[in-house]
């Protein structure tokens, strides 16, 4: 897989204070997903199993029935199908995702080649 320059990836708005970053191979998919103090994902589910490490700030993180807030170098698995929630909590946050397989929806809105650094 070639070296992935963040930067030179367009961001998509999913939600109100979020905005993410999805490079994506074969089978996994990464989201660099930046939250603004108080921005939500709501909850929901879908059938790719996530993983994923807080890089900065504090997210009230609920999976299943279980809600916690976790800060940087928190990790995390979500199986597929269950519901989960993230809020930023105190000020804003950096969460790296991976997905698997491909979420479609997310490769969809890209539709073009990633930019990859020389």
């Amino acid at each position: 897989m070639p070296f992935i320059d963040i930067d030179q990836i367009e961001p998509l708005k999913i939600v109100p204070g979020c905005q993410m970053r999805t490079p994506f191979g074969e089978n996994l998919m990464f989201s660099y997903l930046e939250m603004e103090e108080d921005a939500e994902v709501p909850l929901h589910d879908h059938p790719h199993e996530q993983g994923g490490i807080l890089l900065q700030g504090r997210v009230e993180l609920t999976i299943g029935t279980e809600t916690r807030v976790v800060g940087p170098g928190a990790m995390f698995i979500i199986p597929p199908n269950t519901p989960h929630r993230a809020v930023a909590v105190g000020g804003p946050a950096v969460v790296l995702d991976v997905f698997s397989p491909v979420r479609e929806d997310y490769a969809e809105l890209y539709n073009k080649y990633i930019p990859i650094s020389p």
